[in-house]
């Protein structure tokens, strides 16, 4: 392990990290909530029907390799794909980096492919909604990872709503390349200014606990009383000289929850990296293995480790599971469509952030800005994706471009409507108000 001597290597784990324009691509994370078919309720990870049978049979039948903690299977591997597992159970596919969204979709849809295969003699399926929409806190196993054995405990003691965003809640995010530090600190700045764009456009967690919540996206309204010290929009992201020192300041700052020697996880809670930077701690001194961990325990609405991560957006329905990683590579892969993204929202100031962000949150598309909506702005950001991946021109076998990933959400947004208004009418509607039919309505099928 690489012992950290001097501050300067901080920023140059970000430096180091940056690629030429013919290397960037594009990674997607898909987290989906599974339940038992017949009750509603979230699946356990032990037992016959649980989510460790579920990857057993992953294993067995479609080639992944295991990763075990403490004898239990915590993740799979295949070629550069992950599955991992969230605190509750979702499963999430990490998927290989891809020079473009038909690598994307492919995989995804191999993906769903192969777990309903197993799941569905199981009686067990997938939503495509931003929340377990029926299981209490309480009610929902925790998946048997150490580092989750060190956050679970120590959620409550900074945020009332911590242990709902670990074990109740599910996004889709999308993980793009930089050049170098200007690169990366315009995409940076980029994807917190259009956080709110994206959090209504995607919002799709109005249910859980079996009833309405009174938000459209209520997985973004946990975050707001999760950790105050590591969540939200950063102010300095937005500064014209921001820069990797500054989110290295902002990450030192942020206290710790573990670091990992011979695969054990030592709790770090209540030391910042900062500190232990400066004193160490029994004996330990920080590696740069260390610090590469601690990145990912930041979760702002964008982070940075070695890419940039855009992470507002709720998980989504199968068919529009892909649209995120198109819009993103559309507007962000090309220097005048990243421009014209951030011109929509470069004049707003702090307070108009804070507060469009929050009410995001409760309406979505119908958030007032000024003499604008949301649904306005996001029809313009959509229209800059478009773009930009047109003029990309990366075509499928069938000389389709990579817009055909962004029809589903353009059908939305001309209705002026974002996935949970959907659900919210049907919920009022067809479905009664009945639990079963909003499980029927929602689980993942078959591309």
């Amino acid at each position: 392990m690489s012992v950290i001597e001097k501050h300067d290597e901080l920023e140059a784990y970000f430096h180091e990290a940056g690629k030429p324009r013919e290397r960037w691509r594009v990674g997607t994370e898909y987290e989906k909530v599974g339940i038992d078919c017949n009750t509603g309720q979230a699946i356990p990870y032990f037992g016959p029907r649980g989510v460790n049978y579920i990857l057993r049979e992953l294993i067995d039948r479609f080639g992944w390799e295991p990763e075990e903690q403490d004898g239990h299977i915590i993740a799979l591997s295949r070629e550069r794909a992950q599955i991992t597992l969230e605190p509750g159970g979702q499963v999430e596919l990490s998927g290989e980096p891809c020079e473009s969204i038909h690598c994307t979709y492919a995989e995804f849809s191999q993906h769903i492919r192969e777990l309903i295969e197993v799941c569905e003699p199981l009686g067990i399926i997938f939503l495509g909604l931003g929340m377990q929409p029926v299981s209490k806190l309480e009610q929902i196993e925790w998946v048997p990872k150490q580092r989750y054995r060190i956050m679970g405990p120590y959620m409550p003691t900074v945020g009332t709503l911590g242990q709902r965003m670990m074990k109740q809640t599910a996004t889709v995010q999308a993980n793009i390349d930089f050049l170098d530090e200007k690169d990366a600190m315009m995409k940076f700045r980029t994807g917190m200014g259009l956080a709110p764009i994206l959090i209504a456009m995607f919002a799709n967690s109005p249910i859980c606990d079996g009833q309405l919540n009174g938000y459209r996206s209520f997985r973004e309204h946990i975050w707001t009383d999760t950790d105050k010290s590591r969540q939200g929009l950063l102010k300095f992201a937005f500064a014209p000289d921001a820069a990797f020192a500054h989110y290295v300041e902002y990450a030192l700052d942020v206290p710790m929850y573990f670091i990992i020697r011979h695969h054990d996880y030592i709790n770090m809670t209540g030391m910042t990296f900062r500190q232990y930077l400066q004193y160490g701690h029994n004996g330990e001194r920080a590696t740069i293995e260390d610090w590469g961990d601690h990145l990912t325990t930041l979760f702002p609405e964008t982070r940075i480790k070695r890419y940039i991560e855009i992470r507002s957006v709720d998980s989504q329905p199968p068919e529009l599971m892909p649209a995120l990683s198109a819009l993103i590579k559309g507007a962000f892969y090309d220097n005048d469509c990243l421009q014209a993204a951030w011109d929509l929202v470069k004049g707003w100031t702090w307070d108009e952030r804070m507060e469009v962000y929050l009410d995001s949150h409760v309406n979505a598309l119908a958030t007032r800005f000024r003499r604008h909506s949301l649904l306005d702005l996001a029809k313009e950001f959509f229209e800059i994706a478009w773009e930009g991946l047109r003029r990309q021109n990366v075509l499928n076998d069938l000389g389709n471009d990579e817009t055909i990933y962004l029809q589903p959400l353009k059908g939305l947004l001309d209705q002026g409507k974002c996935p949970a208004d959907i659900l919210l009418e049907k919920w009022q509607g067809e479905l009664h108000q009945d639990i079963k039919r909003l499980i029927a309505y929602s689980a993942y099928k078959l591309p």
